[in-house]
C-alpha cells in the first residue's frame, strides 16, 4: 500500500477544523454534518466532510482512524463516491449508546447496515474498501486484530470514483477525530482473501 499525502486530496465540505501534522490529520467536524439520501428520515444530507482522491477500478483504500464517539450519530471512517447520488460510507458510528461497525451504501436512496463493537471505544480503527469491476468490498478491524468483513456491494462498473477518509457529526459539532493513515494500493485477490 502507498501512503497517500494530505494535500495529494481534496476535501469535499472542508471540515470547520483541520491540522495537518507530519503524519497525522486532525478534524474538528461542523455541526448536524452527515451523509445521507432519503430512507426512513426523509432528508438529504451531502454536508459530511471527506477527504477524496481519485480511485481506479482494482484499487483499495485503507484509512486508520480514532475518535471519541460519545453522541448519537458521531461517524468516521472511508468513503467511495462517483457523484451526489453514489456513494458508500464505512467505519464507526455511534448509536444505541455504544460504537458499532458498519456501512451506508446509497445509490439514489441510502441503506444503512451496522454491528455493535463496543470493545472497539477510543481505540484504533482501520477500515479497508476495494473495488473489483462492479463490487465493493468493505472491511475493518481494531488494531492489529484480524479483519472483518463488514459489506459487500455492487458498483457501477467503469465509473470516476474518488475516495478517502471521512467524518461527521449529524447531533452536535466538534467531533474530533484523528486520521493516522490514508493509503492505497491493489485489492483484495478474492472475496475471501486480501493481500
Amino acid at each position: 500500500m502507498r501512503r497517500v499525502a494530505w494535500r495529494e486530496a481534496a476535501w469535499l465540505n472542508p471540515p470547520p477544523v483541520c491540522d495537518t501534522g507530519p503524519d497525522d490529520l486532525v478534524v474538528s467536524t461542523a455541526a448536524g454534518s452527515d451523509f445521507w439520501r432519503h430512507t426512513a428520515y426523509g432528508f438529504v444530507r451531502d454536508d459530511g466532510h471527506a477527504l477524496l482522491t481519485p480511485m481506479e477500478e482494482a484499487t483499495a483504500v485503507e484509512v486508520s482512524f480514532e475518535a471519541r464517539f460519545r453522541t448519537r450519530y458521531d461517524q468516521a471512517g472511508a468513503m467511495i463516491r462517483a457523484d451526489r447520488e453514489t456513494w458508500i460510507k464505512a467505519g464507526v458510528e455511534f448509536t444505541d449508546g455504544v460504537p458499532h461497525v458498519g456501512a451506508v451504501v446509497t445509490r439514489g436512496v441510502s441503506d444503512w447496515s451496522l454491528s455493535p463493537v463496543p470493545a472497539w471505544a477510543d481505540r484504533p480503527v482501520t477500515v479497508r474498501v476495494s473495488r473489483v469491476a462492479d463490487t465493493v468490498t468493505v472491511r475493518a478491524r481494531c488494531e492489529a486484530e484480524p479483519w472483518r468483513l463488514v459489506r459487500v456491494a455492487p458498483w457501477p462498473a467503469g465509473a470516476a470514483s474518488t475516495a478517502g477518509p471521512y467524518c461527521c457529526s449529524p447531533g452536535r459539532s466538534g467531533l474530533d477525530v484523528r486520521f493516522s493513515r490514508f493509503a492505497m494500493g491493489p485489492a483484495d485477490p478474492g472475496l475471501h482473501a486480501i493481500p
